[in-house]
């Protein structure tokens, strides 16, 4: 595909906005960007920050003319994943996961075993430190943030909404439906790098043994 659809948008001084199609175009869009700054082809900048439609591009010497060219871009889709997927072990034990298996219309284990298989790339981080937006799973297991936000979701909750599934890194109010927990540390400023998960990033979730009354 190109990127002749692209919205380009000097923001500021020193940025431009990119807005695409969708989440699709957004990766691939966010991958191109990667490739040719490791090529030495992109114009120097300071920081690459996608979003669910959109790719924030700053710290560019000459945003206009960046703005011009990248609408005629060809973009490539998006590269085959490769090298080792950072795993999470999860317990199934979410308060939402016989309404997630409602939705989709299958048992609970079912349900557990579809978002097991998937394979997530990390489109964009956001909300908070170290949480990260993934995408993998068909478009049919999409659901809804639930009608009332809970104002406490504890840290380590693995949620979906839309067609994301996150994994809150401390706890917070939110709307996303619970489906399980981890103990997987999402960011810690004595690790490097501090958040595990990036843009890009390839991660699978693995079942972690029995889970507590109420889920499975």
């Amino acid at each position: 595909m190109n990127a002749v659809g692209a919205r380009a948008t000097r923001v500021g001084e020193r940025a431009v906005l990119v807005e695409l199609a969708g989440g699709e175009e957004t990766e691939a869009f966010h991958a191109e960007l990667l490739r040719r700054r490791a090529a030495g082809t992109l114009p120097a900048v300071r920081e690459i920050v996608p979003a669910a439609r959109t790719v924030l591009i700053d710290g560019v010497a000459d945003p206009d003319r960046l703005a011009a060219e990248l609408p005629g871009w060809e973009v490539g889709p998006l590269p085959a994943r490769v090298g080792a997927a950072v795993g999470i072990p999860v317990r199934y034990d979410g308060p939402d996961l016989a309404e997630v298996a409602t939705l989709w219309g299958v048992s609970v284990e079912a349900a557990v075993r579809i978002h097991t298989a998937a394979e997530f790339r990390v489109a964009f981080c956001g909300f908070a430190p170290g949480f990260g937006y993934l995408t993998g799973l068909d478009e049919r297991y999409e659901v809804p943030r639930r009608a009332t936000p809970r104002t406490a979701v504890p840290a380590g909750s693995v949620a979906l909404a839309g067609p994301y599934t996150g994994v809150y890194p401390r706890s917070s109010p939110g709307g996303w439906q619970l489906i399980g927990t981890t103990d997987t540390v999402l960011w810690d400023t004595g690790r490097e790098p501090v958040a595990l998960l990036a843009p890009g990033t390839r991660v699978r979730f693995t079942e972690a043994g029995a889970t507590k009354e109420g889920g499975r």
